[in-house]
């Protein structure tokens, strides 16, 4: 150990939770115990392992004699608490435990962050400790520290961000190998990418979560996960899939947090924030994203366009963030300061999901004869939509259409609010030609 660790007495620190992530940040904090004194200034010791279920297979690499099964007791004995357990509560209390106990608090729960991070902030802001939490986006992508310190200078315009592993790996199978959904889903579900019950990724839970984390941080307003729109993949097919190929768009689950700026006719300012499959263009970098990686794509009005991009999941890489924060807790403990605290003076509205601004990709059936795009098209103007491209299969297998009579369009439209764009569809969908609309995809990134 260096003399300056060896002149600091070491700094205990707690773990809750034993799980995929917890292992990994045991077995680096006992491996990697000399390199992280050095860049600390102090060793860390890991005090107790707060678990469950004391008698449970472990790794071999998790020392059992610390394991514990009185959490409340490890948490009032360590200087840092390392929380990744996962959950509302009884994280939340424990956490609320250790900062008024005067430790700092380092979590990967971005459902807890989401749901209640605000009084997480104030207690620790409160008690004078920090509280870190980059695991709690996209794994080991540093995305967070980038956001609320490197751009502190700057003015974030707008978040895209491909932050679950999971859904872009189905959506990257369907694309790649042709399957439909259940099967990339079941595919995901044996390679360990996707839990037995996969509802929260699929159906955007997870994502909406940390859409709400990101869109604070950037817009140093308070976003809860109640004003995320949400809308998950189970209504994406594989001609959707298809459609995209071939008119030059892959489809993925985005994230999506945009400041407005106040309008002429009176509509403030505000933040709007949803997650939803979306149409991307395949010259834009989050298009190129594979398999179970992670992306997020920030717009700054400075700095201009920046691309963050790793691995979002898994026991080590997130283990990696986890640890980056101990790091810099640790750091203040020995040296002195306090990390940066919850920023939120600019109160913006949260704007609602009709506010957005975006583009349709609409298929749709109708009559096979003359005069129907042009009834089509006026449903459109009578909503101030205008229509970009009508395109109609030109590829064998892109549709399944094959009825005498029947034709198949697919209207792309210029942006417009979210508002204007579904009382369009609406209003096609009543026409006497139209047989059925069968698609309606968001084209974002363009």
């Amino acid at each position: 150990m260096p003399p300056a660790a060896e002149s600091h007495p070491p700094l205990r620190v707690a773990l809750l939770g034993c799980g995929v992530v917890g292992t990994q940040v045991a077995r680096l904090l006992t491996e990697q115990a000399d390199d992280l004194a050095s860049r600390v200034g102090a060793r860390l010791e890991l005090v107790g392992i707060a678990v469950r279920d004391t008698a449970a297979p472990r790794d071999a690499t998790v020392d059992r004699s610390l394991l514990t099964d009185d959490a409340e007791g490890l948490v009032a004995r360590a200087d840092i608490v390392v929380e990744v357990m996962g959950g509302t509560e009884p994280a939340r209390s424990l956490l609320l435990r250790a900062i008024d106990a005067g430790a700092a608090v380092v979590t990967a729960n971005k459902a807890l962050l989401a749901e209640d991070g605000p009084t997480l902030y104030k207690a620790a802001d409160a008690a004078g400790v920090d509280i870190y939490f980059e695991a709690a986006v996209a794994g080991a992508i540093p995305i967070v520290r980038p956001v609320r310190e490197s751009l502190a200078g700057d003015r974030v315009r707008r978040v895209l961000g491909i932050v679950n592993g999971t859904t872009n790996y189905v959506l990257d199978q369907m694309a790649t190998t042709g399957m439909d959904l259940e099967d990339a889903v079941k595919e995901a579900q044996d390679l360990g990418y996707a839990e037995a019950d996969p509802t929260a990724d699929v159906e955007g839970y997870d994502a909406a979560a940390k859409a709400a984390i990101l869109a604070s941080l950037a817009f140093h307003t308070r976003v809860s996960l109640d004003d995320v729109a949400r809308e998950g993949i189970m209504s994406v097919t594989a001609d959707d899939v298809a459609w995209a190929a071939q008119t030059g768009h892959v489809i993925k689950l985005l994230a999506i947090a945009e400041l407005r700026d106040a309008t002429p006719v009176g509509a403030p300012a505000g933040v709007s924030v949803r997650v939803h499959p979306a149409l991307v263009p395949t010259s834009h970098p989050l298009a190129n994203v594979r398999g179970s990686f992670n992306a997020v794509f920030v717009e700054a009005e400075s700095a201009g366009e920046l691309m963050f991009y790793g691995r979002g999941a898994g026991g080590a890489p997130t283990a990696s963030a986890v640890l980056g924060d101990v790091v810099s807790a640790a750091r203040h403990r020995v040296l002195g300061g306090k990390g940066p605290q919850e920023s939120t003076y600019a109160e913006l509205a949260i704007l609602p999901a009709s506010a957005a601004v975006t583009r349709y990709q609409v298929r749709l059936d109708v009559d096979d004869r003359p005069g129907v795009l042009a009834q089509v098209a006026h449903a459109l103007a009578e909503h101030g939509v205008s229509i970009e491209a009508v395109r109609q299969p030109t590829a064998p297998g892109v549709s399944d259409v094959a009825e005498p009579g029947v034709a198949e369009l697919l209207i792309t439209t210029h942006a417009a609010p979210e508002s204007a764009l579904s009382a369009t569809v609406a209003a096609v969908a009543e026409l006497e030609p139209v047989r059925t609309i069968t698609s309606v995809l968001r084209v974002e990134g363009a």
